[in-house]
Protein backbone atom coordinates (compact mmCIF):
# COMPACT_ATOMS: atom_id res chain seq x y z
CA UNK A 1 0.00 0.00 0.00
CA UNK A 2 1.45 3.39 -1.05
CA UNK A 3 1.67 6.23 1.23
CA UNK A 4 -1.38 8.55 1.00
CA UNK A 5 -0.70 11.94 -0.75
CA UNK A 6 -2.22 15.38 0.93
CA UNK A 7 -2.87 16.91 -2.81
CA UNK A 8 -5.48 13.79 -3.05
CA UNK A 9 -7.72 15.64 -0.18
CA UNK A 10 -7.37 19.02 -1.24
CA UNK A 11 -10.01 19.20 -3.94
CA UNK A 12 -12.76 17.80 -0.99
CA UNK A 13 -11.55 20.74 1.60
CA UNK A 14 -10.78 24.71 1.78
CA UNK A 15 -7.73 26.21 0.68
CA UNK A 16 -6.48 27.58 4.38
CA UNK A 17 -7.17 23.72 5.46
CA UNK A 18 -4.20 22.00 3.68
CA UNK A 19 -1.66 22.60 5.99
CA UNK A 20 -4.25 20.98 8.35
CA UNK A 21 -4.76 18.21 5.75
CA UNK A 22 -1.16 17.97 5.06
CA UNK A 23 0.00 17.85 8.84
CA UNK A 24 -2.81 14.68 9.23
CA UNK A 25 -1.60 13.00 6.36
CA UNK A 26 1.65 12.66 8.17
CA UNK A 27 0.48 11.44 11.47
CA UNK A 28 -1.51 8.76 9.40
CA UNK A 29 1.35 7.73 7.55
CA UNK A 30 3.58 7.88 10.40
CA UNK A 31 1.22 5.61 12.03
CA UNK A 32 0.25 3.24 9.54
CA UNK A 33 3.88 2.52 8.32
CA UNK A 34 5.94 3.14 10.88
CA UNK A 35 3.13 1.15 13.72
CA UNK A 36 3.54 4.82 15.94
CA UNK A 37 0.50 5.50 17.77
CA UNK A 38 -0.10 9.37 18.19
CA UNK A 39 -2.07 11.47 20.65
CA UNK A 40 -3.24 14.73 18.92
CA UNK A 41 -3.62 18.08 20.47
CA UNK A 42 -7.39 18.99 21.63
CA UNK A 43 -8.67 19.32 17.69
CA UNK A 44 -12.21 21.22 17.26
CA UNK A 45 -14.83 19.16 15.31
CA UNK A 46 -13.95 20.77 12.15
CA UNK A 47 -10.41 19.51 12.39
CA UNK A 48 -11.56 16.06 13.57
CA UNK A 49 -14.20 15.83 10.37
CA UNK A 50 -10.76 16.26 8.29
CA UNK A 51 -8.53 13.89 10.72
CA UNK A 52 -11.87 11.14 9.95
CA UNK A 53 -11.62 11.75 6.45
CA UNK A 54 -7.39 11.51 6.05
CA UNK A 55 -7.73 8.23 7.89
CA UNK A 56 -10.58 6.24 6.08
CA UNK A 57 -11.22 3.91 8.53
CA UNK A 58 -7.94 2.38 7.82
CA UNK A 59 -6.85 3.08 11.56
CA UNK A 60 -8.55 3.60 15.01
CA UNK A 61 -9.53 6.97 15.86
CA UNK A 62 -10.71 6.96 19.55
CA UNK A 63 -11.26 10.69 21.11
CA UNK A 64 -11.65 12.21 24.63
CA UNK A 65 -11.72 15.99 25.61
CA UNK A 66 -12.42 14.80 29.53
CA UNK A 67 -16.52 14.35 29.13
CA UNK A 68 -19.06 13.09 26.75
CA UNK A 69 -20.29 16.15 25.03
CA UNK A 70 -16.88 17.96 24.77
CA UNK A 71 -16.43 20.26 21.76
CA UNK A 72 -12.72 19.84 21.50
CA UNK A 73 -11.12 16.60 21.85
CA UNK A 74 -7.57 14.94 21.82
CA UNK A 75 -7.25 11.88 19.25
CA UNK A 76 -5.47 8.77 19.31
CA UNK A 77 -4.93 7.00 16.65
CA UNK A 78 -3.11 3.85 16.27
CA UNK A 79 -3.04 0.50 14.07
CA UNK A 80 -3.54 -2.08 16.43
CA UNK A 81 -7.45 -0.81 17.19
CA UNK A 82 -7.35 -1.20 20.85
CA UNK A 83 -8.64 1.99 22.40
CA UNK A 84 -6.76 4.49 24.66
CA UNK A 85 -8.26 4.52 28.76
CA UNK A 86 -9.31 7.34 29.29
CA UNK A 87 -6.29 8.75 31.91
CA UNK A 88 -3.97 7.80 29.50
CA UNK A 89 -5.43 10.67 27.27
CA UNK A 90 -3.26 13.09 28.91
CA UNK A 91 -6.46 15.30 29.76
CA UNK A 92 -6.34 17.16 33.24
CA UNK A 93 -9.35 19.35 34.75
CA UNK A 94 -8.23 23.03 36.50
CA UNK A 95 -10.34 24.96 38.63
CA UNK A 96 -10.51 28.44 38.49
CA UNK A 97 -10.85 29.67 42.11
CA UNK A 98 -11.43 33.55 42.50
CA UNK A 99 -13.32 35.58 45.11
CA UNK A 100 -17.46 35.08 43.74
CA UNK A 101 -18.62 37.45 46.03
CA UNK A 102 -17.01 40.45 44.61
CA UNK A 103 -16.00 39.43 41.05
CA UNK A 104 -17.47 37.62 38.23
CA UNK A 105 -15.87 35.78 35.39
CA UNK A 106 -16.57 35.52 31.80
CA UNK A 107 -15.85 32.83 29.29
CA UNK A 108 -14.44 35.68 27.02
CA UNK A 109 -12.06 36.65 29.54
CA UNK A 110 -10.89 33.01 30.24
CA UNK A 111 -10.34 32.61 27.34
CA UNK A 112 -8.30 35.13 26.55
CA UNK A 113 -6.09 34.35 29.29
CA UNK A 114 -5.49 31.31 28.36
CA UNK A 115 -4.96 32.15 24.92
CA UNK A 116 -2.46 35.19 25.14
CA UNK A 117 -0.63 32.82 28.17
CA UNK A 118 2.21 31.77 25.07
CA UNK A 119 0.58 28.78 24.72
CA UNK A 120 -1.14 27.12 21.50
CA UNK A 121 -5.06 27.07 21.99
CA UNK A 122 -4.93 23.74 20.69
CA UNK A 123 -3.29 22.55 24.08
CA UNK A 124 -6.23 23.63 26.25
CA UNK A 125 -9.93 21.95 26.02
CA UNK A 126 -13.24 23.37 26.81
CA UNK A 127 -14.40 25.91 29.36
CA UNK A 128 -17.45 25.00 31.53
CA UNK A 129 -19.02 26.58 34.27
CA UNK A 130 -21.88 25.75 36.43
CA UNK A 131 -23.71 28.77 35.76
CA UNK A 132 -23.07 29.66 39.71
CA UNK A 133 -20.15 31.61 39.40
CA UNK A 134 -17.42 28.85 39.05
CA UNK A 135 -15.47 28.04 36.07
CA UNK A 136 -13.23 24.97 35.27
CA UNK A 137 -11.36 23.94 31.90
CA UNK A 138 -9.34 21.09 30.96
CA UNK A 139 -6.00 21.08 29.61
CA UNK A 140 -3.08 18.83 28.59
CA UNK A 141 -1.51 17.23 31.82
CA UNK A 142 1.66 18.43 30.93
CA UNK A 143 1.11 21.61 30.43
CA UNK A 144 -0.68 21.78 34.34
CA UNK A 145 2.19 23.30 36.19
CA UNK A 146 2.89 26.02 33.30
CA UNK A 147 -1.03 27.13 34.15
CA UNK A 148 -1.17 26.92 37.28
CA UNK A 149 2.23 28.68 38.12
CA UNK A 150 1.74 31.45 34.98
CA UNK A 151 -1.79 32.82 35.43
CA UNK A 152 -2.60 34.94 38.10
CA UNK A 153 -4.97 37.42 36.79
CA UNK A 154 -7.98 36.67 33.93
CA UNK A 155 -9.00 39.83 32.76
CA UNK A 156 -9.59 42.69 36.11
CA UNK A 157 -9.69 39.56 38.21
CA UNK A 158 -7.29 37.84 40.19
CA UNK A 159 -7.47 33.94 39.87
CA UNK A 160 -5.71 30.83 41.77
CA UNK A 161 -5.74 27.56 39.24
CA UNK A 162 -5.74 24.36 40.72
CA UNK A 163 -5.81 20.62 38.99
CA UNK A 164 -8.74 18.63 40.31
CA UNK A 165 -9.87 14.96 39.38
CA UNK A 166 -12.64 14.36 37.05
CA UNK A 167 -15.03 12.84 39.34
CA UNK A 168 -15.36 16.94 40.62
CA UNK A 169 -16.30 17.87 37.22
CA UNK A 170 -19.19 20.61 37.46
CA UNK A 171 -22.80 20.02 36.76
CA UNK A 172 -22.18 21.45 33.25
CA UNK A 173 -24.45 24.23 32.37
CA UNK A 174 -24.01 24.99 28.58
CA UNK A 175 -26.28 28.31 28.23
CA UNK A 176 -28.59 26.51 24.79
CA UNK A 177 -32.16 27.05 25.01
CA UNK A 178 -35.08 26.53 22.34
CA UNK A 179 -35.20 28.28 19.18
CA UNK A 180 -37.72 28.54 16.56
CA UNK A 181 -38.32 29.89 13.06
CA UNK A 182 -40.27 29.95 9.91
CA UNK A 183 -37.72 30.40 6.61
CA UNK A 184 -39.21 30.95 2.96
CA UNK A 185 -36.62 28.02 1.96
CA UNK A 186 -33.81 26.24 3.42
CA UNK A 187 -31.09 27.98 1.59
CA UNK A 188 -28.91 29.15 4.22
CA UNK A 189 -29.28 32.74 4.52
CA UNK A 190 -32.99 31.92 4.20
CA UNK A 191 -32.79 30.01 7.37
CA UNK A 192 -30.31 32.45 9.13
CA UNK A 193 -32.74 35.03 8.49
CA UNK A 194 -35.49 33.37 10.18
CA UNK A 195 -33.68 32.16 13.24
CA UNK A 196 -31.79 35.43 13.91
CA UNK A 197 -34.02 38.04 12.49
CA UNK A 198 -30.83 39.57 10.47
CA UNK A 199 -31.64 41.28 7.44
CA UNK A 200 -30.41 39.51 3.80
CA UNK A 201 -28.41 42.01 3.27
CA UNK A 202 -26.56 41.77 6.85
CA UNK A 203 -26.47 38.06 6.15
CA UNK A 204 -24.93 38.39 2.58
CA UNK A 205 -21.66 40.54 4.02
CA UNK A 206 -21.33 38.14 6.79
CA UNK A 207 -21.54 35.79 4.51
CA UNK A 208 -18.50 37.24 2.93
CA UNK A 209 -16.83 38.37 5.52
CA UNK A 210 -16.39 34.66 6.39
CA UNK A 211 -18.34 35.35 9.57
CA UNK A 212 -20.68 31.84 8.45
CA UNK A 213 -19.69 28.36 9.70
CA UNK A 214 -22.34 25.25 8.53
CA UNK A 215 -21.16 22.38 10.51
CA UNK A 216 -17.71 23.80 11.83
CA UNK A 217 -16.79 24.76 7.94
CA UNK A 218 -16.67 28.83 7.11
CA UNK A 219 -19.60 28.81 4.43
CA UNK A 220 -19.86 31.26 2.03
CA UNK A 221 -22.40 30.25 -0.89
CA UNK A 222 -25.80 31.33 0.64
CA UNK A 223 -27.55 29.02 -1.47
CA UNK A 224 -26.58 26.38 0.40
CA UNK A 225 -28.99 24.13 1.31
CA UNK A 226 -29.93 23.36 5.33
CA UNK A 227 -30.81 20.00 6.51
CA UNK A 228 -31.80 18.31 9.88
CA UNK A 229 -28.99 17.88 12.07
CA UNK A 230 -26.80 20.83 10.43
CA UNK A 231 -25.10 23.21 12.83
CA UNK A 232 -25.47 26.97 11.81
CA UNK A 233 -23.26 29.50 13.45
CA UNK A 234 -23.60 33.35 13.11
CA UNK A 235 -20.80 35.15 14.67
CA UNK A 236 -21.71 38.14 17.15
CA UNK A 237 -25.26 35.88 17.47
CA UNK A 238 -24.60 32.20 18.37
CA UNK A 239 -25.07 28.60 16.82
CA UNK A 240 -27.88 26.87 16.38
CA UNK A 241 -28.16 22.89 15.51
CA UNK A 242 -31.57 22.22 13.52
CA UNK A 243 -33.45 19.43 15.15
CA UNK A 244 -36.67 19.53 13.04
CA UNK A 245 -37.66 20.77 9.51
CA UNK A 246 -41.25 20.81 8.21
CA UNK A 247 -42.95 22.41 5.43
CA UNK A 248 -46.26 24.77 6.47
CA UNK A 249 -49.29 25.17 4.47
CA UNK A 250 -47.77 28.20 2.96
CA UNK A 251 -44.88 27.06 1.44
CA UNK A 252 -42.35 27.94 3.84
CA UNK A 253 -40.38 25.79 6.19
CA UNK A 254 -40.62 25.76 10.26
CA UNK A 255 -37.38 25.52 11.68
CA UNK A 256 -36.78 24.20 15.25
CA UNK A 257 -33.38 24.12 17.18
CA UNK A 258 -31.30 23.88 19.89
CA UNK A 259 -29.31 27.43 20.17
CA UNK A 260 -25.63 28.80 22.04
CA UNK A 261 -25.82 32.07 22.16
CA UNK A 262 -22.78 33.74 21.68
CA UNK A 263 -20.74 34.35 24.38
CA UNK A 264 -21.15 38.17 25.02
CA UNK A 265 -17.41 39.96 25.85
Amino acid sequence: MEKKQASSFYPYFEQEERPTIDYFVGLFNRVLYQGEPVLTDFLDPRKRQILQAVAGGEIMLDEYGGYDEAEKKRVYLTSDWLPLPKKEFGVSLLEISYPQKFAQLRHSQILGSLANSGVKTETFGDIVTDGQGRWQFFAEKELVPFFSENIYRMGPVKVKLEEVEMRDLLAIEDGSKALDGVAASLRLDAVLAALSGKSRTQLKQALEAGEVRLNWHPETKAEKEVQIGDLVSLRHFGRVKILSIYPTKKGRFHLEGQFWPAKRQ
